[in-house]
């Protein structure tokens, strides 16, 4: 932790997920002058934004909203129609980091991070050497049950799309498995659709889609056979055999989300 003489602002930026919440309910004593950020794409679930209001009530914490100079639709223009993707994730750049570090200028700052420490990936870097990172919960050793008791014991609990979701994010973010694509359309159906309407698979232009080599529409036409393929996971049953729970075992079946949106 900083010393009380550090002049560096202290800022944690919320996801809308558990650990970032969880860390956010861990400070909240420690660091009185902590800054509560979220960057907001226009495009979360009302999941995220109903669970930010908690946050705000119970914990008696200021989040400020932050957000880019232009919206996802403007920016696919500019990008030619090219969807983003687990290989070319340029909508947390423009969408997240960019509003950010803009908030965050100059000025000194510790910037908090949510990684816990039985994880093994990197947090959010920035090319700005103002920003310092730190990692309280891999500072002192807290591990999955630890956040999970943070939440219970707070009041906050989870967020409610956990139920049927792996993580935080746009409603539309590509890391989704099918089966939460499907989730979406039962839990969502407009914004499952909002979805298809960025889609391009006309035959006469460059197929743009979320999933690879599937369109959402043809993803549809295949929701009895995901979802049988995928009955092990379903949100009735918060545990598998082996015990883990049903964001883990979302979470473990494909590759990892963005940091800056995943924690």
């Amino acid at each position: 932790m900083a010393h009380k003489s550090d002049e560096r602002r202290h800022v944690l930026s919320l996801s809308g997920g558990k650990d970032s919440a969880a860390l956010a309910v861990y400070l909240h004593d420690k660091i009185p002058n902590l800054e509560y950020v979220f960057m907001d794409t226009g495009y979360e679930l009302p999941e995220t934004y109903e669970f930010l209001k908690r946050m705000r009530a119970i914990l008696g914490i200021q989040i400020k909203v932050l957000k880019p100079s232009r919206d996802f639709k403007t920016w696919l223009e500019l990008k030619g129609g090219y969807l983003p993707s687990p290989f070319k994730r340029w909508c947390t750049d423009v969408l997240k980091i960019t509003p950010y570090e803009k908030y965050i200028g100059n000025d000194k700052i510790y910037s908090y991070i949510g990684i816990r420490a039985d994880e093994d990936r990197e947090g959010y870097l920035s090319s700005k050497d103002n920003i310092i990172p730190k990692y309280p919960f891999i500072e002192d050793g807290l591990v999955y049950a630890d956040i999970e008791n943070l939440l219970e014991k707070s009041g906050l609990g989870f967020p409610q799309y956990y139920r049927w979701r792996s993580r935080s994010g746009c409603y539309f973010c590509f890391f989704q498995q099918k089966i939460e694509w499907i989730n979406l359309y039962k839990e969502h159906p407009d914004l499952f659709y909002e979805a298809m309407k960025f889609e391009k698979v006309g035959k006469e232009e460059k197929r743009f889609t979320w999933c690879e080599r599937e369109s959402l529409s043809e993803l549809l036409e295949r929701m009895e056979e995901i979802t049988l393929e995928n009955s092990d996971k379903t949100p009735s049953k918060s545990k598998d055999q082996s015990g883990n729970k049903l964001i883990d075992i979302f979470a473990s079946q494909g590759p990892r989300a963005c940091i800056v949106c995943d924690l």
